[in-house]
């Protein structure tokens, strides 16, 4: 019967013209670091994208959620090692993300904090609905339970580390045994379930690798789980309705989130489901098992998609505050720009292995591609020096003809021409890499060309029209790639669009036929030509942590 719901639901809904997507929320133990942001510039690009694509730049029949998870042991133990109110500790960290989010322009429909008044009433709601489906009983409950992981473990997900200690197979974190009575969920009950979920879409978890990773998950029979903690032990967090001995666990709560931002449990069916969640690999369990069981549970259907992405190591190797490595994005981009950060996470990163942090990497990055081929063709064609009268002027189509015969021009037309239907498509897999590197070989092609064409020697009155041809032919490809990299750089591309005088409702995806002007039309004159400057000393930015590590070598 469940089965025949999703299926009558994702029929019923397949056209349904709106957008959610989600990042996970994120624990308030720590500051935020670049992991965090790199959760947050994928979701924010999958939404500006779909915008983009739906013929909207600004939020219509969408919904992109973020905030902070702030229940939980962790939450309790972060704050008494800081010598503040519990609240008073989450209010700041939660700070912390949004003024993250903020600095790096992640356009976010709403900030949810699971200390919200509504989370706590969907939370309740959720439990009741969950009691009357008849998927949870009270049991003794023993086991090993992690506290960092705020999760209890099965004997085959531990290891003894080298001091001897049981810990996390996955994580490393140490682990106690705990007998406690707890409300338990039936999990067993909805395997099938959630297995017919998975299977039933070729796509529903991307990237493969992580669907063929839940599908081992499930082979095996899964055991019910703990869904709540005695209040005694965690008294910071949301109380099991009609047991006020019990706490909500914290992994039920927070991933409840996503259904409160939808507007659970009076008026939500418009949203719902997520059209894509994004999630780090190391919450893939809780998103890919629990979370659909726990909505099949209550016969609702889980989300559409899961977009899985990899973390992030620093200089090779994983980063950890005893390494005093943790890279603040906030730091870095003092010296980097909010925008050279963006570009580069979404640059480099692969969604299916680890990226590497390297500002030796980042650096030469930013100053080739943003720098020299986007920066630099910007300038040149929009200067005083080749372009005294700030125009973006008309396209000869004769002299096109003439130019078109050699072979950069070809190369750079042939590639402008593709270039929609290729990035689309790398957008629809959310390869944003390859987004990038299809922009970058077209810039290479129209740098190429521009040298060639070699505009600078065209100084007579009667070779204006081909100086103009030339600098129209340039400007156009300037115009599609300032529209392309719109989710992923939103500011350079803004500042390229202003500059190039594209109408704020010109900047759509469906405006990216290729068009030559006909009439000429004037540059923006306030708007400046630097694009983005080269980083010119190879300075290391010293985080919060390194600049602790260089104090303590200085006292040894």
């Amino acid at each position: 019967m469940v089965q025949n719901l999703i299926q009558l639901r994702r029929y019923c809904l397949k056209s349904k013209p709106f957008s959610f997507v989600t990042t996970p929320i994120f624990y308030v133990n720590a500051a935020p670091h670049i992991g965090h942001l790199y959760s947050a510039v994928i979701t924010d690009a999958i939404h500006r994208f779909t915008n983009l694509v739906n013929g909207s730049t600004i939020q219509r029949n969408a919904i992109f959620s973020t905030g902070t998870d702030e229940h939980g042991t962790k939450i309790q133990q972060a704050a008494l090692k800081h010598s503040i109110p519990v609240k008073s500790y989450c209010h700041q960290i939660s700070d912390q993300y949004r003024e993250l989010f903020r600095n790096f322009n992640i356009d976010y429909t709403r900030f949810i904090r699971t200390t919200d008044t509504d989370h706590a009433e969907a939370v309740r709601s959720f439990w009741n609905a969950l009691q009357v489906s008849g998927s949870i009983y009270s049991a003794q409950y023993s086991g090993w339970y992690c506290v960092p992981d705020e999760t209890f473990l099965t004997d085959s997900q531990l290891k003894e580390n080298d001091q001897g200690v049981k810990v996390s197979a996955e994580s490393g974190h140490p682990v106690e045994w705990t007998e406690e009575t707890n409300y338990m969920f039936r999990l067993n009950r909805y395997q099938k379930d959630v297995l017919y979920w998975v299977k039933t879409i070729e796509d529903r978890v991307v990237p493969v690798k992580f669907r063929k990773i839940l599908l081992d998950f499930l082979e095996e029979p899964l055991p019910d789980i703990s869904i709540s903690r005695p209040k005694l032990r965690v008294p910071w967090g949301i109380e099991v309705p009609n047991d006020p001995t019990q706490s909500v666990y914290v992994w039920l709560d927070a991933l409840v989130n996503y259904l409160t931002v939808a507007g659970y449990p009076d008026q939500f069916d418009q949203a719902w489901p997520p059209t894509v969640q994004v999630l780090g690999k190391d919450i893939l369990k809780f998103h890919g098992i629990y979370w659909p069981a726990f909505l099949l549970a209550v016969g609702l259907e889980p989300p559409r998609q899961l977009l899985v992405h990899s973390h992030w190591t620093v200089d090779n190797q994983k980063m950890s505050k005893s390494k005093f490595n943790v890279i603040d994005p906030n730091e870095r981009a003092k010296l980097y720009t909010h925008e050279g950060i963006r570009y580069f996470l979404l640059r480099e990163g692969v969604a299916h292995s680890d990226g590497n942090y390297s500002d030796t990497k980042i650096m030469r990055i930013l100053n080739a591609e943003l720098a020299d081929s986007f920066g630099n063709l910007l300038s040149r064609c929009c200067g005083k020096a080749l372009n005294p009268d700030a125009i973006n002027p008309v396209v000869d189509p004769n002299i096109l003809d003439a130019l078109s015969s050699t072979e950069s021009t070809m190369k750079m037309l042939n590639m402008l021409h593709e270039l929609p239907d290729k990035c689309l498509a790398h957008y629809q897999q959310y390869n944003f890499y390859l987004v990038v590197d299809c922009v970058v070989q077209l810039l290479h092609a129209t740098n190429s060309f521009f040298e060639t064409s070699a505009p600078w020697k065209l100084k007579d009155r009667q070779q204006r029209p081909q100086l103009h041809t030339i600098l129209g032919l340039t400007m156009e490809v300037l115009r599609q790639v300032g529209i392309i990299l719109q989710p992923i750089v939103p500011n350079l591309s803004r500042r390229v669009l202003d500059k190039l005088n594209v109408k704020n409702d010109q900047r759509l995806w469906k405006d990216l036929h290729v068009q030559f002007n006909r009439v000429e039309r004037p540059l923006a004159m306030k708007e400046d030509t630097i694009l983005f400057r080269r980083i010119v000393h190879p300075k290391t930015v010293v985080s919060g942590e390194e600049t602790k590590a260089n104090r303590a070598k200085k006292r040894n």
